[in-house]
């Protein structure tokens, strides 16, 4: 028996099948939401609305045209409202839609796995870079 029939032996063979024939359905949706920017600025407006300058300030690495294009694409998938104020200077407010609100658990779970596993993640890459080193 090689490692090939465990996977065909357990629930992990149909998994991987079927994500290989729903690929094509699935990958579009993950290119809309999956980096890292969409997931920071959904957990930034999550709560509640906030100016472009307010999400800046709390993603303090943010390029400012990273985040007008992650902001634009996310009103564009329907993710994001963008709403004009009607004050002086004009301001623009962000909030979640419902459809992107449906994102909070997924990503929260992601956020804490990530603040959970970073340490891991940066040893395991650290030994590969020393072992590779050698």
């Amino acid at each position: 028996m090689n490692s090939l029939d465990i996977i065909a032996d357990t629930d992990l063979g149909a998994t991987a099948q079927r994500t290989a024939s729903e690929s094509a359905q699935v990958r579009p949706v993950l290119d809309k939401i999956a980096d890292k920017w969409t997931v920071m600025i959904l957990t930034v407006i999550c709560p509640k609305p906030a100016r472009f300058n307010e999400i800046k300030r709390r993603l303090d690495c943010i390029t400012h045209k990273a985040l007008a294009d992650t902001l634009k694409r996310l009103e564009r998938n329907g993710l994001v409202t963008r709403t004009v104020l009607p004050t002086s200077p004009i301001g623009v407010e962000y909030a979640i839609t419902p459809l992107g609100h449906s994102l909070r658990q997924p990503f929260e779970a992601l956020y804490a796995w990530a603040l959970t596993h970073g340490g891991a993640i940066e040893e395991a890459s650290r030994a590969y870079d020393r072992a590779r080193e050698e």
